[in-house]
């Protein structure tokens, strides 16, 4: 079904849409476990036939099954509706989930009713003979006793509300120390089977030893282990695609990741590998790079950092010169594995200066002389004509017998006013310099480009703070800098994943309180999400590789409808007993022992669903372990604590409600209950 409504959305099989495929394997099934134990529960401790179980259970878990569908996408859709790339990977991901939760929830009202009535039979001890039918007896006799030991621990709960509110502070303090230490990112850069090696040799080498020296650096690389196979360019910088005779770019093919098993045959290994075969090369300067995460966004993984030259009247030498200071200092920071740049000020050129007062009095036209230079060493486009029914073009150049030193300069003539030719040697002079082969402009300033990788340990977070830190401490006053590619992404982003996680809980929140038609009870709920949070962020820490970043924050939103539907299953049913004058303590210790079994069953089938994520290899295996270890360790703190703290909240905040509104409550069960 959600798969049908890729085609009129507009969305592709993709890493973000199956994301929310698998995640929606273990949420989609939530509906119907609950709707088959409900039924279940009332047959064998009811003992009614099938059918009678099926429809008195719809009546009961009908509102839970439509609340936590619509929970669910009230998490998800609100995201989708984000601008800029970071709206772009949560949309896909969000909108398949919501789909396919709606979807999860008509066939939970419809097809599963229909086959309880059919395949449902209740279990019969008589008939329980087999060894099989032993171990389920077995199993369900511990799982009461668990169930039993849980109430009374929720009970004990109960009596201590001020210890638990107490513990809650607790959590909130350490949930904000844990995030504000865990590094950040943006997207974590991945094995996408294949790097490539840029590289410089000394200014003005010719393309036949360019050609040798690529030769040699490719049989270097051929002997890493993990290297399948190479193609080069010479002539070419991939990194920062400037063309000259010096420079070139290896591509580099890995071996299949099922081959590369071994911690020395991973990309990063690799690339150390690489470069430490690089840097045994003499006369050269190279760098191996691995490639954007998101191609389209920068040429180069890690950070991307345009160093400006703003006020400033500098020349390009001065600029070259802060550049490098800069770089000095920046090398020296923790956060930085590599910090490299391209650019120099070193390239050999020629600088031809025209006698404009010689040539005035010559009678050369200053534009005519420009003309001439113009279209003898380089050419200028004539016209097009048509012959054997063909188009032709005609280009005027001089040949490249003579255009091919600077002193063909003296073999050119121009006209002058009196129809005479003179020759260009008398009206200009020639002189060797030192120039950059290219200037770069970013966002109208002259720039220079300095790529990098962030250390072992440490986020794309904790680089592009070092980068800011390091400038404001090194660039003199006239210069400034700006990120570009997935630098400036991650800055964009900035503080939106808050944005989004605020924004999911406000939806969430508007539909419990017009589900439960109060502003107090939803809060019973909500506080199940920070449980889950800090479940996440335990297990980030405890993954150092891990970042917190675009996929972790994907997982957090998950958690908010995954922890609030275990909430709702309990707060649901206490919920609609309370309406109808039970005491709430009475019925918030009967809804603990009927809702623990679809709760158990529930987070483990998502649970044991994810782990596949979290143990993944291969390609956009960093995405993948990312969201799997977020909700998981998230799943499981909602599972064993929220499971203990909502029932106490949920009785707290219904009482302090009917005190605030003057309401009576029932108290007079609770000394019986306890």
């Amino acid at each position: 079904g959600t798969f049908a409504f890729f085609i009129p959305l507009g969305f592709s099989i993709n890493t973000l849409t199956l994301f929310g495929m698998i995640l929606a394997i273990g949420i989609v099934v939530d509906d119907a476990i609950v709707v088959v134990e409900a039924v279940q529960h009332l047959m064998d401790h009811e003992h009614l036939s099938a059918k009678q179980a099926t429809i008195k259970a719809m009546k009961e878990i009908s509102g839970p099954v439509i609340a936590i569908a619509l929970i669910l996408a009230a998490v998800f859709v609100p995201v989708g509706f984000i601008p800029g790339i970071v709206g772009r990977l949560y949309q896909q991901f969000a909108i398949t989930i919501a789909i396919s939760v709606l979807i999860s929830a008509f066939v939970a009202l419809s097809l599963t009713p229909a086959l309880c009535v059919l395949l449902l039979k209740r279990n019969n001890p008589d008939e329980s003979k087999g060894l099989l039918a032993r171990f389920f007896t077995g199993f369900n006799n511990w799982f009461e006793r668990v169930t039993h030991s849980y109430s009374n621990g929720v009970l004990r709960f109960i009596k201590g509300t001020p210890y638990v509110l107490v513990m809650m502070i607790c959590l909130f303090v350490g949930l904000t120390f844990l995030f504000k230490n865990k590094p950040t990112g943006f997207i974590p850069n991945e094995d996408k089977g294949y790097m490539f090696v840029a590289y410089e040799l000394p200014e003005a080498t010719s393309t036949t030893r360019n050609i040798e020296t690529l030769q040699q650096i490719i049989k270097e690389i051929s002997t890493v282990p993990g290297v399948r196979n190479t193609g080069a360019i010479a002539g070419l910088n991939a990194s920062s695609f400037t063309n000259k005779s010096n420079v070139g770019t290896i591509f580099i093919l890995l071996k299949p990741w099922e081959e590369r098993t071994s911690p020395d045959q991973q990309l990063s290994a690799i690339i150390g590998a690489v470069q430490q075969k690089l840097n045994g090369i003499r006369q050269i300067s190279a760098m191996a790079i691995a490639p954007p995460a998101i191609d389209g966004l920068g040429s180069t993984g890690g950070f991307t950092f345009e160093l400006q030259k703003r006020e400033s009247t500098d020349d390009l030498k001065a600029f070259e010169k802060v550049t490098n200071d800069f770089l000095a200092e920046l090398r020296k920071r923790p956060e930085i594995a590599m910090a490299y740049t391209f650019f120099n000020t070193r390239t050999p050129g020629y600088k031809v200066d025209l006698d404009r007062d010689k040539a005035k009095k010559l009678g050369v036209s200053i534009a005519d002389a420009y003309g001439a230079m113009s279209t003898m060493l380089g050419s200028t486009y004539v016209n097009d004509f048509n012959i054997y029914g063909r188009n032709f073009r005609v280009m005027v150049q001089g040949d490249s017998t003579y255009r091919g030193e600077i002193e063909a300069l003296q073999r050119y003539y121009v006209r002058n006013n009196t129809g005479g030719m003179v020759p260009m040697s008398a009206l200009v002079s020639v002189e060797v310099i030192e120039q950059p082969a290219l200037i770069s402009h970013y966002n109208i300033f002259p720039s220079i480009e300095i790529n990098g990788e962030p250390a072992p340990g440490y986020s794309s977070g904790q680089a592009i703070q070092a980068l800011k830190e390091t400038a404001a401490k090194t660039l003199p006053v006239g210069y400034g800098y700006e990120f570009s590619g997935l630098s400036l992404e991650e800055e964009k982003a900035g503080s939106s994943s808050l944005f989004i996680f605020m924004l999911s809980l406000g939806f969430v929140f508007l539909f419990l309180a017009a589900l439960y038609e109060s502003w107090a009870v939803p809060f019973s709920v909500l506080f199940a999400v920070p449980i889950g949070a800090f479940g996440s962020i335990i297990a980030l820490t405890l993954l150092p590789n891990l970042s917190n970043n675009v996929y972790a924050q994907i997982g957090l939103i998950t958690l908010i409808g995954l922890a609030a539907k275990n909430a709702i299953l309990i707060v649901e049913f206490a919920k609609e007993r309370t309406d109808k004058g039970r005491d709430v303590l009475e019925a918030t210790m009967e809804a603990v022992k009927l809702r623990l079994r679809p709760i158990v069953m529930t987070s483990l089938a998502f649970v044991f669903g994810v782990l596949p994520l979290a143990f993944a290899t291969g390609a956009g295996a960093e995405a993948r372990k990312t969201i799997g270890w977020t909700v998981f360790g998230g799943m499981l703190a909602a599972t064993t604590l929220a499971i203990f703290v909502v029932p106490v909240l949920f009785v707290a905040i219904t009482k302090l409600a009917r005190r605030i509104s003057g309401t009576p409550a029932n108290d007079e069960h609770e000394e019986v209950i306890a």
